[in-house]
C-alpha cells in the first residue's frame, strides 16, 4: 500500500472487477453531497483540472497526482467537531454558499457574520457571535487541520503515496498564505494543488455565470487565492479549457482521462478501500464511528450462516460498508440533536438512502452493491424508507442488511438514547418480527452472527421450499431470466440457476410454463 498505482501485472492478476479511477470516482460523487455542492462537481473539476495541467505541461506522475487529488480533495468533509457543528448550525448551507467567498477579504468576516445571525435564533445569536469573534480563528484552523489529516489517513487506506497525501494536506492553503491551516504559501504549495484549486473555482464560477465569470474571478484572486502564472495560463486558454465542461458523459470522460496505467483492484485492495469509505460514511457523527463495519461483519455472518455462497456473503457484506455513504448529505447537527427531529430534518435522514444508491449508481461495478445497500432502512410492510416497498420486493440479502443495521445501531448510543444492551436489543428486534416489520429468518440469522441463541425455524413453505427458493420462483414464475433473477436479488447466475434447479426438483415440473401454474395454484404470487 506504499504506491498510489499498483503495476500492471498487479492490475491484471485477477481478483477485483472494479479500477481505481472508477471507485474514486464514485466516492467523489459522495463527497459532492457531503461538500453540498450539485452531483458531480467533483468530476467536472477533475476534467477542468486535467485539461489545466496539461495546457502547462505537466508529466504522467504530476498528471496522475492531479486526477486523483480533484476527485478526493474534500474527503475530510465529514470531520467536523460538535463545537464547530453547534457554531454553523447546518454546515451543508455553509458550505454551498462558502464556496463563492474570498475569505482572505473582507467578505468573508461579513458572510460568517450573516450565516451565525441566520444559523441561531435571536436570543442565541449574541453567544454565538462572541463565540465567533473570540474562538472561530483559531477553531476553523484547527477544523482544518483536523480535515486534513483525516484526509491524509483516508488517502494512505486508500492505497495513494506519500506525494498524494501531502497534495490532500495542502488543498485549503492559499499563494498569499491566508488559507487553512495557514502552514504554506507561494511555490511550497505544491503544483497539484495549485491546479486543482484553479480548476475547482473555475468550475464553480463557470456554473455561476459562464467565461465572464471566471475571467473576473481570475482577475480578482490572481496573486490571492491562486497561482498568477497558472491563471495568466487559464486567462489566455479560457475558451478551450472551459470547453471540456460541455459534456453530456462527464462519468465516462473523466474515467477515460485517468493518466498512467490504470489499475484495477485486486479483492483484498478493493476490501481495504470499501472500509475506508465505511469510515469516511461513519466520521459523520460521533456517534456512529465504527457503525457500518460492525453492520458489514454482521450481515456477512449472517448471509454465509444461512448457506449463501461465499460469493453473495462477500457482496452483502461490501453493500453493508457503503450503505450510509448518503449519511455525508445530512446535516450533522441533525446526525447529534438530543431531542426530537422536525419534519424537515426526518425528510433529509429519509433521503440518506437515496443518496447512497444516487452515488454509486454510476459505476457499473459499484451498482448492485448501491441497490442492495439503499434498501436498508426498508421493512417487510412497507414502512421504510426512501422507496416504501414491501418485503415480496425486498431480495433476503437487502433484510438481513436492514436487520443487522438495526440490531447493531440499537446497541449503539445515540444522541437521543443510550445504548441498549444486547439482550434488550434482540428482544426489540424480535418484537419488531412479531409486528411484522423484519423476516424472521433474517432476524435470526443476525442474532445468531452477534452471539445469541436462536431456535431453528423450520420453513413452512410448500413443496419444502425455502424462503430464497420462494424469492426465486415467483420471479420465474413472472418471467424473468436466470440472469434477471440474479441481478434481481443480487446474486449470481450461477447461484439464481442453481436455486431454479432445486425447485424444479421440488415442485416436480422441467419449465418455467410449470412453475408459474404451481406459483398460481398455491397461492404463491
Amino acid at each position: 500500500m506504499s504506491s498510489a498505482r499498483p503495476s500492471r501485472s498487479d492490475a491484471r492478476s485477477g481478483g477485483g472487477q472494479i479500477g481505481l479511477a472508477e471507485l474514486m470516482a464514485a466516492l467523489s460523487l459522495a463527497i459532492d453531497v457531503g461538500m453540498a455542492q450539485p452531483i458531480e462537481q467533483g468530476l467536472a473539476t477533475c476534467l477542468l483540472a486535467m485539461r489545466l495541467a496539461g495546457a502547462l505541461g505537466l508529466g504522467e506522475a504530476e498528471l496522475i497526482r492531479v486526477y486523483y487529488l480533484a476527485l478526493l480533495r474534500h474527503i475530510g468533509c465529514t470531520a467536523y467537531s460538535r463545537d464547530v457543528v453547534a457554531l454553523l448550525g447546518d454546515e451543508l448551507t455553509f458550505r454551498a454558499e462558502a464556496a463563492k467567498v474570498d475569505f482572505g477579504r473582507p467578505e468573508g468576516v461579513a458572510f460568517m457574520l450573516r450565516h451565525i445571525g441566520r444559523a441561531h435564533p435571536p436570543l442565541r445569536r449574541p453567544g454565538a457571535l462572541a463565540l465567533l469573534v473570540t474562538r472561530g480563528p483559531r477553531m476553523f484552523q484547527e477544523e482544518t487541520r483536523g480535515a486534513c489529516e483525516v484526509a491524509r489517513l483516508l488517502a494512505e487506506r486508500l492505497g495513494f503515496d506519500l506525494d498524494t497525501r501531502r497534495d490532500l494536506e495542502l488543498v485549503y492553503e492559499r499563494w498569499d498564505g491566508k488559507g487553512f491551516p495557514g502552514h504554506a504559501k507561494g511555490e511550497a504549495l505544491t503544483v497539484p494543488v495549485r491546479v486543482v484549486r484553479l480548476a475547482e473555482d473555475a468550475e464553480l464560477f463557470h456554473r455561476l455565470g459562464g467565461r465572464e465569470a471566471v475571467l473576473g474571478m481570475l482577475g480578482r484572486r490572481a496573486g490571492r487565492v491562486h497561482d498568477p502564472a497558472f491563471a495568466d495560463c487559464f486567462r489566455q486558454e479560457a475558451s478551450e479549457l472551459l470547453a471540456v465542461l460541455d459534456t453530456d458523459s462527464i462519468w465516462e470522460d473523466v474515467l477515460a482521462a485517468e493518466p498512467g496505467p490504470r489499475p484495477v483492484l485486486s479483492d483484498e485492495r478493493l476490501d481495504q478501500a470499501l472500509r475506508a469509505m465505511a469510515d469516511f460514511a461513519d466520521l459523520k457523527s460521533p456517534y456512529t464511528a465504527g457503525h457500518s463495519p460492525g453492520v458489514a461483519e454482521l450481515t456477512g455472518s449472517a448471509l454465509s450462516g444461512c448457506g449463501l455462497p461465499a460469493e453473495d456473503a462477500a457482496a452483502g457484506r461490501r453493500a453493508a460498508l457503503l450503505h450510509d455513504l448518503g449519511r455525508a448529505g445530512v446535516p450533522a447537527a441533525t446526525w447529534t440533536k438530543p431531542g426530537p427531529l422536525s419534519r424537515g430534518e426526518w425528510e433529509q435522514v429519509r433521503l440518506h438512502p437515496y443518496h447512497t444508491e444516487r452515488v454509486l449508481a454510476r459505476s457499473a461495478a459499484l451498482r448492485a452493491l448501491g441497490a442492495l445497500a439503499s434498501m436498508h432502512h426498508e421493512r417487510l410492510d412497507a414502512s421504510g424508507y426512501h422507496r416504501g416497498v414491501p418485503g415480496s420486493l425486498l431480495p433476503f440479502a437487502a433484510q438481513v442488511l436492514a436487520a443487522a443495521d438495526a440490531y447493531h445501531a440499537m446497541t449503539e448510543p445515540r444522541a437521543h438514547r443510550p445504548a441498549l444492551d444486547p439482550k434488550a436489543a434482540a428482544d426489540e428486534l424480535r418484537r419488531e418480527v412479531h409486528a411484522g416489520r423484519y423476516s424472521g429468518q433474517a432476524v435470526d440469522a443476525v442474532l445468531e452472527s452477534a452471539g445469541h441463541r436462536v431456535r431453528r425455524r423450520l420453513s413452512r413453505h410448500v413443496a419444502g421450499l425455502t424462503d430464497r427458493e420462494l424469492e426465486v420462483l415467483r420471479l420465474i414464475a413472472r418471467g424473468l431470466s436466470t440472469r434477471q433473477v440474479a441481478e434481481a436479488l443480487t446474486i449470481s447466475p450461477r447461484t439464481a440457476d442453481h436455486h431454479i434447479e432445486s425447485i424444479y426438483a421440488k415442485i416436480g415440473v422441467s419449465t418455467r410454463a410449470a412453475t408459474a401454474l404451481f406459483a398460481m395454484q398455491h397461492d404463491l404470487l
